[in-house]
């Protein structure tokens, strides 16, 4: 038979002070777990508006990088219309004389081959030069005794650019050993 406290009830049923301890911290605990922390929800906010910063500024980046496409292909668009308008003016004199002909073709690659080079893209047709696989594209070897192998003999189509900015290699023909 349980024991009786002085007031009457068994000592079973009586609750210590330091039982009830724990039951309330696990609550307390729960509790506090279950609301985070002032500072967590700051930095959770600051988390969302740095990724929201970081899609607006890949949209805009998106937005300026077509418009500086654009603005580009104008500039240079604007830039051939001078050799396009140099042509016309050579047909309109295709009646003239032939060697006035021929002066205003010169002209007028000259001019294309200058906008060219202003582009970064330089006309590469030298003979005479170490073959150069970055800059050539051989077509042809040919016996030449009088020049070291692998020269360039004869440039079939020019190339234009340079290093790694290339549009195309030039098309050559090179001396090989004879």
């Amino acid at each position: 038979m349980p024991t009786q406290n002085e007031s009457g009830q068994p000592e079973a049923a009586r609750k210590e002070p330091a039982q009830q301890e724990p039951a309330q911290h696990d609550s307390a605990r729960n509790e506090s777990a279950q609301q985070p922390p002032a500072e967590l929800a700051e930095l959770a906010d600051r988390w969302r508006r740095a990724v929201a910063d970081l899609d607006n500024l890949r949209k805009r980046y998106a937005r300026e990088l077509r418009r500086e496409r654009a603005a580009e292909r104008d500039r240079v668009a604007a830039d051939w219309l001078t050799v396009l308008d140099d042509i016309e003016r050579a047909l309109a004199h295709a009646e003239a004389d032939p060697r006035a002909i021929v002066a205003g073709i010169q002209a007028v690659r000259d001019h294309a081959v200058g906008l060219l080079t202003a582009l970064g893209y330089p006309r590469q047709d030298q003979t005479g030069i170490p073959f150069d696989t970055a800059k050539h594209e051989a077509v042809a070897a040919v016996d030449k005794p009088d020049v070291p192998p692998g020269t360039v003999v004869d440039v079939l189509r020019p190339g234009y650019g340079d290093g790694e900015r290339q549009l195309r290699p030039a098309a050559v023909t090179v001396s090989r050993r004879g």
